[in-house]
């Protein structure tokens, strides 16, 4: 039995359909069985351990998968204990790129840390997937693109390694099942990009040349967005580590390309002007 927390997110649900395509036994984990993507679905609360080890138990492999929050520590913390006291024997976790960069708390490289080595401590096979920023995350201007306005853009010219999260699902489900009897992936952390090192300029370059028409971008300063997020109710420790996520990303970028879904999938990585083309109804409908 393969668990997948984070069953109804981006990339969780798309790894139990890839399970479920390869007739593998899937428990999916969520704390909202109507959105699950299918299999066995088992309702469980990060809060609650004794829903955690419910939905742990037989399980053999495990795909944890944490919310981005300030208590994603916390969580990851009470997944990993959860796993190891069902006896789990095999762990792919959802990470993020330049995780072990600075052990600064309030950095937002920093914060899967805490997960990533309880689970090394933990006597359970690992790997872990640190991606780049998802292409998905270009959703968030579907609106602005639709009605003709200005994508914000917080980040400057600063570029990083755009990724589709397919492939971040694909290369799970890849280590989860063809690697069940090897040892190919154990211990290894895996960053995973795009094909090409992408501003938001030169993704919304990219978004313009797909549905056929000028999209501008708007110059935001990182206190006027960070005041944003205060307004919605963010709180601090979420509204510094954004903020010094985007400041990274604006002075210095994250210019990292690697050949890791190449080489676990045995297929280019998917550039974001194929996401784009794939997706070009919600930036026109």
């Amino acid at each position: 039995m393969i668990l997948i927390t984070g069953a109804t997110g981006t990339i969780g649900s798309e790894v139990v359909r890839l399970l479920l395509e390869r007739g593998e036994p899937v428990r999916s984990l969520t704390r909202d069985p109507a959105r699950a993507a299918g299999g066995e679905v088992v309702r469980a609360d990060f809060d609650d351990p004794e829903s955690l080890r419910a939905a742990f138990d037989g399980v053999s492999t495990a795909f944890l998968a944490t919310a981005f929050g300030p208590r994603l520590k916390e969580h990851d913390l009470a997944m990993v204990e959860a796993a190891r006291l069902a006896g789990v024997k095999k762990v792919v976790k959802l990470s993020a790129i330049g995780t072990g960069d600075t052990e600064d708390p309030a950095d937002i490289r920093a914060w899967h840390l805490a997960g990533e080595r309880a689970i090394q401590e933990s006597g359970m096979a690992w790997t872990m997937l640190r991606p780049a920023g998802f292409a998905s995350n270009a959703l968030a201007w579907a609106e602005a693109v639709r009605s003709g306005g200005q994508v914000p853009n917080f980040t400057g010219d600063g570029a990083q390694g755009v990724v589709d999260p397919r492939d971040v699902a694909a290369v799970a489900a890849e280590i989860l099942t063809g690697a069940l009897t090897g040892t190919a992936h154990e211990s290894r952390a895996y960053a995973l990009t795009g094909p090409e090192l992408l501003s938001v300029p030169g993704q919304v370059a990219v978004v313009a040349r797909t549905v056929g028409r000028p999209v501008e971008t708007l110059a935001v300063s990182i206190e006027d967005a960070a005041a944003g997020m205060r307004r919605s109710g963010a709180g601090e420790d979420l509204v510094a580590a954004v903020v010094a996520g985007w400041t990274m990303l604006r002075d210095e970028g994250y210019p990292v390309l690697t050949d890791t879904v190449q080489a676990v999938l045995g297929r280019p990585a998917t550039s974001f002007e194929s996401w784009v083309q794939d997706h070009r109804a919600a930036f026109t409908e």
